[in-house]
């Protein structure tokens, strides 16, 4: 989960210098890396139906023929883009790169990876077009979703020099990083710096999320010292890896030196402050205290103590951020794994929903958390999450948390001071 959390941060906006260009559409060979039968055959399914089809359909008995539209109804994998690209090639039409671009986009985003691929194979071939970095960046991306990031590292190692841009070097960075490829990551880091290619926040981000993913704690405070001397400003996915790391080693006077630091930020949003709240609350009701050990708690699961509190300020940035859905994903995959649930994990998912306002989710919480077969519901718990809202000022939220906890017959001894 903490792999993930910076995905949506790769969304980047197409750069293009010459958008009007027009490409005009010619067959050429593929190259050995998407010549893989399985994965480009163009055969009838097994079925026998028509899902190719669609794409081989007259242009007349199909209402807005286009391009984009031809390729979107290429419904499995196995069909070919690159075979509906020759077939409007052979009708002589054209495309501007801009359309090609967008569709090869537009499929990412539908996580069709292969058919935004062979978009993308398309327009490197046709040398009428004059690829932008981020049509680099892409490519790298597809090819990691696709093949993997050793293919994808490959491809990056034949690009010209000139095309190995900070974008090129950023998404094969982010690829290493999901991969938990630590020694490539590390590597390539330095090779940018030794390419003159400085460093952004999102590359700093990404090593500290892959340090967080491997439970290398110690070396995300390193990336935040060096994040510092080159006097990068951090941003919110930044700060909440910093202060997990501090809470999975137990370090909470580092945590709230962090909160601190994070309140005096000028930089800050609305967010942040929902965020700092959540994270003092999650500290104090989870009775989260500075130790020598890394590892609190002694649950026997395939789960450590340490990534677990990795997952609920996960749940917190989200809360911050003010997107439950993510919440409810992390929980619900949390519960997938052979976690035994802790009272710091209610408490952590409980605070986020009723922050949020969402007190639907915060009541099948409850049910869940008394309805436990490995761990016993904590009425002191809940006390010490009820006396935290009121110790934050968040006097509204705690009267709706007792109200939710009176509707499932539990009543809270803590009084508002």
């Amino acid at each position: 989960m903490a792999t993930g959390s910076l995905i949506a941060a790769l969304l980047r906006g197409a750069r293009h210098r010459n958008p009007s260009s027009t490409i005009l559409l010619r067959p050429l060979p593929l190259p050995s890396h998407l010549r893989n039968p399985r994965l480009l055959s163009s055969s009838p399914s097994p079925s026998g139906g028509l899902d190719i089809d669609d794409a081989d359909t007259p242009a007349a008995a199909v209402e807005n023929d286009d391009l984009r539209s031809r390729i979107f109804r290429l419904r499995f994998a196995k069909r070919s883009a690159t075979a509906a690209l020759e077939r409007w090639a052979g009708e002589g039409r054209s495309a501007t790169a801009v359309e090609l671009r967008q569709i090869a986009r537009d499929l990412r985003r539908s996580h069709r990876y292969k058919h935004a691929l062979e978009i993308s194979e398309w327009m490197k071939t046709h040398h009428e077009l004059e690829l932008s970095e981020s049509d680099y960046g892409l490519r790298i991306d597809l090819i990691t979703k696709v093949f993997g990031a050793n293919a994808a590292e490959d491809f990056f190692e034949g690009l010209p020099a000139s095309a190995k841009s900070h974008e090129a070097y950023t998404t094969l960075l982010h690829s290493f990083a999901r991969a938990k490829l630590t020694e490539k990551a590390e590597g390539l880091l330095e090779r940018m710096k030794l390419a003159n290619i400085s460093p952004n926040l999102l590359a700093y981000n990404e090593m500290m999320t892959l340090y967080t993913s491997v439970g290398q704690l110690d070396k995300v405070l390193e990336v935040v010292e060096e994040l510092k001397r080159e006097k990068l400003a951090p941003d919110l996915f930044t700060y909440n890896l910093w202060i997990s790391a501090c809470a999975a080693t137990m370090d909470i006077d580092g945590l709230r030196r962090v909160l601190n630091e994070m309140a005096h930020d000028s930089n800050s949003e609305k967010g942040w402050i929902t965020y700092m709240k959540l994270a003092d609350i999650y500290v104090t009701a989870g009775h989260l205290v500075s130790s020598d050990n890394s590892l609190v708690g002694g649950v026997d699961t395939k789960i450590s103590q340490s990534e677990c509190i990795t997952y609920d300020f996960l749940m917190i940035l989200y809360a911050g951020l003010g997107n439950s859905e993510r919440i409810r994903e992390i929980w619900k995959s949390m519960h997938m794994t052979s976690q035994k649930m802790s009272s710091r994990n209610y408490i952590c998912v409980l605070s986020s929903y009723l922050m949020l306002g969402q007190l639907k989710d915060a009541g099948e919480v409850i049910d869940q958390w008394r309805q436990s077969k490995s761990l016993e519901f904590d009425i002191s718990a809940c006390n010490r999450l009820f006396d935290a809202f009121v110790k934050a000022d968040l006097i509204d939220v705690a009267d709706k948390f007792r109200e939710l906890m009176l509707q499932k017959s539990c009543e809270l001894t803590s009084r508002p001071l």
